[in-house]
């Protein structure tokens, strides 16, 4: 449904913090072939409180960070995708990219761009058509070495 691929590890009471609000589904009970979770069964009435509260990790979740700057708001762009840390390319990383980043991270805006040398196994490209709510909604490819030929690994030092 969310377009994460598939899911590879599950978690329950409330790991990921106790959400707020009503509690809209109870003893779900998905076969797999639903498009979307409330077409799965459920309990009509629920009995649980947010300490039960549902988490899911997907193959395809990204999270990023800037390492190496004076806190983690600047720094060399890194994600973490299928379990291991990548560095981001530059040949594709103009200010566009930046400024969905530096806002993803809650650091405000890109004052600079930066580049550094590849030194992680893995590698991530990323174009934005337009401001995103984080790079996972740019489109991105994932160790292509084509696109990354020749390229460094991109940096930002962001205002916040």
């Amino acid at each position: 449904q969310l377009q994460g691929g598939r899911a590879v590890r599950i978690h329950g009471s409330a790991a990921f913090g106790r959400g707020s609000g009503p509690i809209l589904r109870d003893e779900v009970g998905c076969e797999g072939h639903e498009e979307h979770l409330w077409d799965c069964p459920a309990a009509l009435e629920h009995d649980c409180s947010h300490k039960e509260d549902a988490g899911v990790v997907c193959s395809e979740h990204q999270e990023w960070r800037l390492s190496g700057g004076r806190d983690g708001c600047a720094g060399r762009v890194e994600v973490y995708f299928r379990g291991t840390w990548s560095t981001v390319c530059d040949s594709s990383w103009y200010k566009l990219e930046s400024s969905v980043l530096c806002r993803t991270l809650g650091c405000g805006e890109p004052l600079r761009q930066l580049s550094f040398g590849h030194t992680l196994p893995s590698r991530m490209l990323y174009q934005c058509g337009s401001q995103q709510p984080s790079l996972a909604h740019c489109q991105w490819t994932y160790n292509k070495s084509a696109p990354c030929h020749q390229s460094r690994a991109a940096g930002v030092i962001c205002n916040g």
